[in-house]
């Protein structure tokens, strides 16, 4: 990988341990839903004129299937999820269950066409890592229905993330980024915008709410989503989803520095276990792209 795969690589990493933060600031004035919306909403709002002017627009309509495919998947579950299940546990334990996308992605990628040969090493890796998510939800923070709800969210959401750039690698690599990002944005801004309305604030949120919104749509996600269709398109989704041994580390420490989050020292061994897992899971191997005819 280049200087600057690496360099998208290290900001990405950094970038996308920061929504678990500012969606928890979020919450504090605004319903998961909305905050979903907004995100969604503000990053449509910044691509669709830059893919307009670019044309890459012009030749989405032959995915059209792919890009509501990658928004579902990307967007609309994975955003909704973790803002609904962050009412009711840490952003830093959401940080750390969402370093299984690693790991879901080496299990599922075989049904995109994306074929890795599993050795003994990655095997380990997987196991290493659904320990490492064990340990987490049996020795760490996690109490009572709602706190497995939140549980529930994140699988849920990790789930989203690890499909997302499967969908990118499989049927949407060869586009300008601009164009499908743009446009499965504006899909799910549509798709939200009726139940963000229904549930909008009755007074405007404080300046803090405000400027956690703009980060989360502006940062975290316009500008992430690029760097992750750069990093897929450079080194596969498998590789490009390693910026989640990243990501984590930036939720814990944010939530443990400022909003006063206790992490204990369950979760510091799951943090350590899904890491490793995800780093054996996703090394070494040679990648296959093919087509279900050419598997038949």
């Amino acid at each position: 990988m280049s200087w600057r795969g690496w360099g998208a690589f290290a900001a990405l990493g950094i970038i996308w341990g920061l929504p678990y933060f500012f969606i928890k600031l979020s919450l504090q004035e605004l319903s998961p839903v909305v905050v979903a919306f907004g995100r969604v909403c503000l990053g449509a709002a910044i691509l669709l004129p830059v893919a307009w002017r670019r044309g890459a627009l012009r030749s989405l309509g032959k995915h059209k299937a792919a890009i509501f495919a990658f928004a579902l998947a990307e967007f609309i579950i994975p955003f909704s999820a973790i803002s609904y299940g962050e009412r009711w546990i840490d952003s830093s334990v959401t940080g750390i269950l969402i370093a299984m996308v690693p790991l879901s992605i080496a299990l599922i990628q075989r049904f995109f066409g994306v074929h890795e040969r599993l050795g003994p090493w990655r095997i380990l890796g997987l196991a290493l890592g659904f320990i490492g998510v064990a340990a987490l939800l049996g020795f760490g923070t996690i109490t009572g229905p709602f706190g497995w709800a939140g549980v529930a969210c994140m699988l849920i959401a990790t789930l989203g993330y690890a499909i997302g750039p499967l969908i990118i690698q499989r049927h949407l690599g060869g586009l300008d980024p601009f164009g499908p990002l743009a446009a499965s944005l504006l899909v799910a801004s549509l798709v939200l915008i009726v139940p963000a309305v229904l549930a909008f604030p009755a007074h405007l949120p404080s300046a803090v709410t405000l400027a956690s919104m703009a980060i989360l749509g502006v940062v975290c996600t316009a500008l992430a989503m690029l760097l992750m269709f750069y990093l897929v398109g450079h080194a596969g989704a498998s590789r490009a989803a390693v910026i989640t041994y990243i990501n984590p580390a930036v939720a814990a420490l944010l939530g443990v520095w400022l909003l006063h989050e206790h992490l204990g020292l369950g979760g510091i061994l799951a943090f350590v276990l899904i890491l490793l897992g995800s780093w054996l899971a996703t090394r070494g191997g040679r990648m296959q792209h093919r087509s279900q005819a050419e598997a038949v």
